[in-house]
């Protein structure tokens, strides 16, 4: 059973209103005014709120900004009840967060279908999107759905970056999400030698940018197009937005960036304590899994071997002799153009 927290003033309108409320199966927690009614949801998270906006000691509005600030109240579906019916009353509600707004006196109906759909507003969301397909359209508009974000469908056709061109240097300000639609992106540091280190390498139906955002810093790394790239770009204070205000949705989207999260975890491990030929293994590994998702008939890794040394944390050199060795043991197959892994298995169970 769902739990409504009620807030309003009006001695009558908030008796009148739960008992509507609670003929049609709800669980009703009812204050007289905005302290007392966050003090109640700090003790117990509601399901959704309705909430007057011209109270004493704390209005509607500075009840809806403790929400959003508090850890423990963000994303509370919230409704707001008014007597006002200004444009300006509604814009500044909405600007706020506000998912509804139901002018006084409301129809039983009113209330009940906006509770209902506001409720109901995460039940579509999908477990997982299959961003290789047209997940990431799916998740916007299902994320736009959700979070009342008109400003999702703004930037967001297609970007053309040709290759070798800095999609954001390492000490750029974040401003956007970064989306793959095709081609490859890399993600590099440079030490102090001034050598290259590529901490990721991401193809089509995968997000990068997202860590300068959530730490709201500086990029720590730069962003290059390993080939010619389409990128969607998603503006990051519409990205963080949605995460703050909407639980579902960013559990949704922390599904889809854990994988990237842990494979980025092993490669330090590896960089740290492997031998380089069971370095080389492993990164032979991930990039024939990923050209097996992008074509899994005929899976070949097409990346330089400066960008592949660069990857695994040796000199291109270094790289070379290991996958001449490789090759000799027929567990690749070596050209100028391309690797093919022709036994995964082995380079996966050897001790190497």
């Amino acid at each position: 059973m769902k739990t409504i927290l009620l807030i309003e003033d009006n001695d009558f309108i908030r008796e009148n209103t739960a008992e509507i409320l609670e003929m049609a199966g709800y669980t009703v927690v009812a204050a007289e005014n905005g302290k007392v009614g966050v003090e109640q949801a700090l003790r117990t998270r509601p399901d959704l709120v309705v909430c007057d906006i011209m109270m004493p000691v704390l209005d509607g509005y500075g009840v809806l900004h403790i929400f959003n600030q508090n850890p423990q109240l963000q994303g509370v579906p919230f409704i707001f009840l008014t007597a006002k019916t200004e444009r300006s009353d509604l814009r500044r509600g909405m600007e706020l967060g506000a998912d509804d707004y139901l002018t006084k006196p409301f129809e039983e109906s009113e209330l009940l279908s906006a509770i209902s759909s506001r409720l109901a507003r995460f039940s579509h969301l999908k477990p997982t999107y299959d961003l290789q397909a047209n997940g990431l359209q799916e998740f916007l508009q299902d994320a736009q759905q959700t979070a009342s974000l008109s400003s999702l469908t703004l930037d967001r056709k297609p970007h053309l970056v040709r290759r070798k061109q800095a999609v954001y240097r390492e000490g750029d300000e974040p401003t956007r999400l970064y989306f793959v639609q095709a081609g490859r992106v890399k993600t590099t540091k440079t030490t102090a030698a001034g050598k290259e280190l590529i901490t990721g390498i991401y193809q089509a139906g995968e997000f990068f940018g997202y860590k300068a955002l959530l730490e709201h810093s500086p990029h720590h790394d730069s962003a290059i197009a390993v080939e010619d790239a389409t990128l969607l770009h998603i503006p990051g204070e519409d990205f963080m937005q949605l995460l703050l205000r909407n639980p579902e949705v960013s559990q949704q989207f922390i599904h889809l960036l854990a994988g990237n999260v842990r494979e980025r975890e092993e490669q330090l491990v590896d960089m740290a304590y492997n031998s380089l030929r069971k370095r080389v293994a492993d990164a032979l590994l991930r990039l024939h899994e990923q050209a097996s998702t992008s074509a899994p008939e005929q899976p070949l890794i097409q990346l330089s071997r400066d960008d592949m040394a660069a990857l695994i944390g040796t000199a291109p050199e270094s790289l070379s002799r290991t996958l001449s060795e490789f090759r000799q043991d027929g567990i690749i197959e070596l050209n100028n153009k391309f690797i093919r892994v022709l036994l995964p298995e082995k380079l996966r169970r050897a001790n190497w």
